[in-house]
């Protein structure tokens, strides 16, 4: 009755991952990637975009990440990286293909769901959510009250520098992805960067060791979000990790400007939160995404928010699970190398689910 045991929906880091392992076990399985080509999310991202993990700490299931093990990756190495793992265990991914609605099977004596694509429908067993945290761009309304002639950019599309205009650039949003735009466009640009929050900037090496190191060995990348340690670094701003002595000099120098959170926009004119104002051309808003699943229509696996419902990936409804969310079950859940892990107790689940 079933196409397969398993549909994985998108073909990711987490996608792949679990479908190494629904390959171990002998699953039948497709994994559905709206994109053309394996990686792509990663090809689209800002061209100077460099990973502060270590390709030590970016390893899928079965196939370590190819270069100096040490150093920092760029996005065209993860996207060759994805690729290449794909090709390498042979994995049954569908290019091309987006899933539009998921729901549930109307057999009682034949629990399931119906995976719609635009072409066909695909009836499986089970099925895995592994759309990860990157959805839709969210733009601050206040966007709305720039000068036309104001570029704006959101990180999600802006590439490089030369899809700015000349003079002062305005960076919305302190998370890692801000911090290294802000500093890069420093070479050219006078640059304000606001953030909404108090951050902690932590460096990338420790007497020779990448922080990493510490960080798993002090229990802070596993300890369950339930944990009392979890607990307590959730509860965090996730820190910004290297730039430090880069943002100290820059802003020695005034070539980049600390602001606290962005209020208002007038014209050209931003206010920030402690009354300050900044003059700008350009600004780019590293705001982060909003979760979207408007295409699931399976009752009780989403919050009134929007949410996933689910305990470490598991949803209230047996054969939905979740893959590739921030904090799925700990810290390293929003890592690259994370996805393997959280995807290793998920197939132990979806086992027990098939052969019941």
């Amino acid at each position: 009755m079933y196409d397969y045991d398993v549909i994985v929906i998108r073909g990711g880091q987490a996608g792949l991952s679990i479908g190494y392992h629904l390959q171990q076990r002998g699953h039948r399985f497709v994994i559905l990637e709206k994109s053309e080509r394996v990686g792509t999310s990663w090809r689209e991202r800002y061209d100077s975009l460099v990973l502060f993990t270590p390709r030590s700490f970016n390893d899928l299931p079965g196939l370590p990440f190819p270069g100096q093990r040490s150093g920092l990756p760029d996005k065209n190495e993860v996207a060759y990286y994805l690729e290449l793992y794909a090709h390498h265990f042979q994995l049954p991914i569908e290019l091309g293909v987006e899933v539009i609605r998921l729901e549930e099977t109307d057999s009682p004596g034949s629990p399931g769901f119906r995976v719609h694509t635009q072409e066909r429908i695909l009836l499986a067993r089970s099925v895995v959510i592994a759309t990860g945290p990157f959805h839709e761009p969210y733009w601050p309304d206040l966007h709305t009250n720039a000068d036309n002639d104001v570029v704006q950019w959101h990180t999600a599309t802006y590439r490089n520098e030369q899809q700015l205009s000349d003079g002062p650039v305005l960076v919305v949003g302190g998370g890692n992805s801000g911090v290294q735009i802000a500093i890069e466009l420093t070479g050219k640009h006078p640059v304000f960067l606001s953030m909404g929050q108090s951050r902690t900037f932590l460096p990338l090496t420790i007497l020779g060791k990448t922080i990493f190191t510490y960080m798993r060995k002090l229990g802070i990348l596993t300890a369950p979000v339930s944990s009392w340690l979890g607990k307590l670094y959730h509860s965090l701003p996730d820190p910004i990790f290297g730039y430090r002595k880069e943002l100290r000099k820059l802003l020695h120098t005034g070539k980049l400007t600390l602001s606290s959170r962005t209020v208002s926009l007038s014209g050209r004119v931003a206010t920030f939160a402690d009354g300050r104002t900044a003059t700008v051309s350009n600004i780019i808003w590293a705001t982060g995404y909003r979760l979207r699943y408007k295409w699931v229509e399976v009752p009780g696996i989403l919050d009134d928010q929007g949410r996933p419902v689910h305990n470490r990936g598991v949803s209230p409804t047996p054969g939905i699970f979740f893959l590739g969310l921030p904090w799925q079950y700990n810290r390293q859940s929003a890592l690259l190398g994370g996805a393997g892990h959280d995807a290793h107790f998920l197939v132990n689940e979806i086992t027990d689910l098939l052969r019941s």
